[in-house]
């Protein structure tokens, strides 16, 4: 029988992952390093689970092959995807996550050659982050072949779970990321804003290093890619001082301390919040003489990336992913998005001047 490892399963999304799984009638096997964690869940869910660290490569590749595909929820990934895509590498398992880190899409997307020749998928990002925004951007591209420049962002209500508090908090080191004449190029935080009206109200957002400065890419082939994130005045003004942060966020103790402080205070969404929430996405597409947009409105994030990734690790298991490094529109077309509850597309028009 096909084999499904969900590794950092009793994380905050890694446990909704799981139970969406179980809705769909596949039982995965529960993976982490916090035996107490794991054999809890695994308990509550009468699941199987592995208790590993990724320290030791001959470890985590005998564990890996035991699967025919690893779904990876541990965040941040930039500490937790190499060690496991090596050894899907040299098992011959396919490999999918929900990061959102462009490095980590950069890094894997390098080892598509040896991907293919192991007969291997890597799909990173079979979340929030990217699947709807992948798909808007082939979408937007499909429809203005000759596009030059492809703007995206999201308009989203709700509190993060702690995996991405700890993520963004990482990411302030680093700065922020657009794409410059097909090359990534690092810019200060909240570098660039612009008013954008995604569909229910206008509201003004900064660029930040999402997922798509690095798939849409690949997904399109525009050459000139910047994603804007919505947010209120004094979060952008708190975004824009936070790089004068990045050495002491160098700091392993500083690390340490946020790290601490996100653990204990941040909880994420609960049940409530994540059904009576929703988020908004919107994309332009220009060539210097025409522009169209879209948008997509689709339930909230945590909801939606449960039922991606698991369907993404569904389809993987049934062999109907292509081998070699993949998006989430390369590996299941343009609509994909559009086949999960909620999600509603406006098609691609050229905007009014308000716009």
């Amino acid at each position: 029988m096909d084999t499904m490892l969900v590794y950092g399963s009793y994380g905050y999304t890694g446990r909704l992952v799981v139970e969406r799984a179980i809705e769909q009638g596949i039982e995965p096997v529960l993976a982490g390093r916090d035996t107490a964690k794991l054999e809890a869940q695994a308990t509550e869910w009468g699941l199987d689970c592995r208790v590993f660290g990724l320290e030791h490569s001959d470890i985590v590749a005998q564990h890996i092959a035991e699967f025919d595909v690893v779904l990876n929820c541990a965040g941040p990934f930039v500490h937790t995807h190499e060690p496991i895509v090596e050894a899907c590498l040299s098992r011959g398992t396919h490999y999918l996550d929900i990061t959102g880190e462009i490095e980590v899409f950069e890094a894997i997307a390098s080892r598509s050659e040896r991907a293919e020749e192991a007969g291997v998928t890597l799909l990173p990002g079979v979340g929030f982050d990217v699947v709807p925004s992948d798909c808007l951007a082939s979408h937007l591209g499909n429809a203005l072949p000759e596009a030059t420049h492809l703007a995206l962002g999201f308009d989203s209500l709700g509190a993060p779970s702690p995996g991405t508090a700890l993520t963004m908090v990482e990411g302030l080191e680093a700065g922020g990321a657009v794409r410059e004449d097909g090359k990534i190029r690092r810019t200060p935080p909240g570098w660039k804003s612009r008013s954008i009206d995604f569909g229910h109200r206008e509201r003004t957002a900064v660029t930040i290093p999402w997922g798509d400065v690095s798939t849409a890419d690949r997904t399109t082939g525009i050459p000139n890619i910047e994603f804007y994130m919505a947010l209120p005045p004094q979060a952008i003004r708190a975004l824009r001082l936070s790089q004068h942060l990045g050495p002491l966020l160098t700091n392993s103790l500083v690390k340490d301390g946020l790290r601490s402080f996100i653990e204990r205070a941040i909880d994420g969404p609960d049940a409530e919040e994540r059904q009576q929430g929703e988020s908004r996405l919107w994309g332009e597409v220009s060539n210097g003489e025409e522009r169209l947009i879209a948008r997509l409105t689709t339930p909230n994030g945590y909801t939606l990336t449960a039922e991606t990734a698991v369907e993404s690790a569904r389809r993987a298991l049934d062999g109907e992913t292509p081998n070699g490094y993949q998006t989430p529109s390369t590996a299941f077309g343009t609509d994909y998005v559009l086949e999960f509850d909620g999600v509603v597309r406006q098609d691609a028009r050229e905007p009014t001047h308000s716009e």
